[in-house]
């Protein structure tokens, strides 16, 4: 079965292409006309996936060195996201769908992030812990079994990348902020600042502590040194996440933990857990960097197993701005 994924949920234009699981095509655009207002704006978003969508299909095509009309399934990010940028994606789907007379699956872009996992190999065993870490999500799922979600945790305030990108904004530095944080954390002095590690209760996450530290240290130091107030908020901010999910595998007794999203990408974090996965005797699944950050490979991956289980979703299918894994059928 060969399945075109289509993601457009916040500022990436992605389409990827698997035939039977294996990798065709995977193209991403992202979107550089927010970095001047340093953040996401929504609308701007959703002009830009028109524009790119359907050049980016017919890359996608030849790339996989295949016709439109080879495609078996459809399968596009329904939510949650920004519902703007999520329509151009859904209405596209829709029309693809109509035209060739193909069948359309609606997926939740977190079970996307999910399905990365097993684009190097098979998807983990069951039940293993996933940590989702992006701009706008930072939780920790427990996946008992295949659609079966129980979230453990997710932050209360600002997800990790949001932190990251806000942070990058306070010292003058580009959005998105993660790459240039970890760039600059490569020239400072873990310990040379005294940052505080989050500790909310529970597997819950919080960075808006981190952050206002950050802030003060910043406002009440003008000649702080950007790259020693780079190098130790990310390492407090990725200790955050270390400290909760060797939480949460000693709580479940879980043997197999999952990255995913876009921070995941940080050299750092990645050497962070792999020291975690040692010293806990777990197993550690990091997917390929190209599928950490949004892709619509995960989303061909997940709309087809959710095909296989349960068929294909009705052409009313809507956008949802939230919508929690645990909610999903």
């Amino acid at each position: 079965m060969i399945t075109l994924g289509i993601e457009t949920s916040c500022d990436e234009t992605a389409i990827g292409i698997i035939d039977d699981g294996k990798l065709r095509a995977n193209i991403v655009s992202s979107q550089i006309a927010h970095t001047k207002f340093g953040g996401v704006v929504p609308e701007l978003a959703a002009r830009n996936h028109i524009k790119i969508i359907v050049p980016l299909t017919k890359a996608a095509l030849d790339v996989a060195e295949m016709e439109v009309s080879d495609i078996d399934l459809i399968s596009v990010t329904r939510g949650p996201g920004l519902v703007g940028a999520l329509l151009v994606g859904l209405s596209y789907a829709k029309s693809l769908a109509i035209a060739l007379h193909k069948p359309l699956i609606g997926v939740n872009h977190l079970e996307g992030h999910i399905y990365a996992l097993s684009a190097n190999g098979p998807q983990p065993r069951y039940p293993y812990l996933v940590l989702i870490v992006s701009g706008g999500h930072t939780e920790i799922v427990l996946v008992e079994r295949e659609f079966k979600y129980s979230t453990l945790g997710r932050t209360l305030d600002d997800a990790c990348g949001e932190a990251f990108d806000k942070v990058a904004k306070l010292m003058g530095l580009p959005y998105p902020g993660g790459p240039y944080i970890e760039k600059q954390a490569k020239e400072g002095h873990i310990g040379a600042v005294d940052f505080p590690v989050p500790h909310p209760k529970n597997l819950s996450f919080s960075y808006a502590g981190l952050k206002t530290a950050v802030l003060y240290y910043t406002r009440d130091n003008q000649d702080y040194d950007t790259n020693d107030v780079a190098a130790n908020f990310q390492e407090s901010a990725l200790q955050h996440l270390v400290q909760v999910a060797g939480k949460a595998l000693s709580g479940t007794g879980v043997k197999d933990l999952g990255l995913v999203g876009g921070v995941t990408v940080n050299n750092r974090l990645r050497e962070k857990f792999t020291m975690l996965a040692r010293e806990m005797n777990i197993k550690l699944i990091l997917p390929d960097k190209q599928f950490c950050t949004d892709n619509a490979v995960m989303i061909a991956r997940a709309g087809a197993a959710r095909y296989k289980k349960f068929g294909p979703s009705d052409l009313s299918v809507d956008a949802v701005a939230r919508e929690p894994l645990d909610n999903i059928a």
